[in-house]
């Protein structure tokens, strides 16, 4: 049974004291020579990131046999009107039973939202799952089962090695249909050729 809750850590996230900077909002775009398979050609949105580690969900690895309309069905949380596609992706590694639906900021439920950034939020609790089955909700979302986690300067150490890249996202790259062209699209708004940056990390 899926589950539908926060990971330990997700409330707003301190400031760094290791760093000045945080990544929360922000898109990680693995770099071609990443050597974690579980990642490769992954677009990661940020929503949460202090000196106590990081937590985000992957937005271009589809669930191509899960759907929505089957998750709900699942969970017996009744369907009043036609679902809207939400569209349902592997958000990472951890934790594959709990499930968080990222969306716009027109939306939260009475508990277990975070406020990401100005744009957008993160929820989960079945209440936004209900909500949705009524034809309410947020405006745009997605829903990801598991998340990608880091351990405390593990973000930063592999931001070092040259293992991603960062850059502000956009509603398309987050809620677009077109996952296989999402990697590329981040990449474009660094304004980095994809095709280059491949040849460049395979040369010897």
């Amino acid at each position: 049974m899926m589950v539908l809750a926060s990971p330990r850590g997700l409330s707003h996230p301190e400031p760094m004291t290791v760093s000045d900077s945080t990544l929360v909002g922000k898109l990680l775009i693995a770099m071609p020579e990443m050597s974690d398979p579980r990642f490769a050609n992954t677009v990661i949105y940020m929503c949460a990131h202090s000196d106590e580690g990081g937590m985000g969900l992957i937005v271009n690895k589809p669930q191509p046999k899960v759907t929505f309309a089957k998750l709900l069905k699942q969970m017996d949380i009744p369907v009043s009107v036609s679902v809207r596609d939400v569209r349902v992706h592997y958000g990472g590694p951890v934790d594959h039973q709990r499930g968080f639906v990222l969306h716009s900021n027109d939306y939260a439920s009475d508990n277990g939202t975070l406020d990401v950034d100005d744009d957008y939020r993160m929820t989960a609790t079945l209440q936004v799952l209900e909500d949705l089955a009524k034809g309410e909700g947020p405006d745009v979302s997605m829903m990801a089962l598991g998340y990608a986690g880091w351990g405390p300067g593990q973000l930063e150490y592999e931001i070092g090695q040259n293992g991603w890249l960062t850059c502000a996202p956009n509603d398309e790259i987050l809620f677009g249909g077109d996952n296989d062209g999402k990697w590329a699209a981040a990449l474009k708004l660094l304004g980095v050729d994809p095709l280059l940056l491949s040849a460049t990390a395979g040369r010897a």
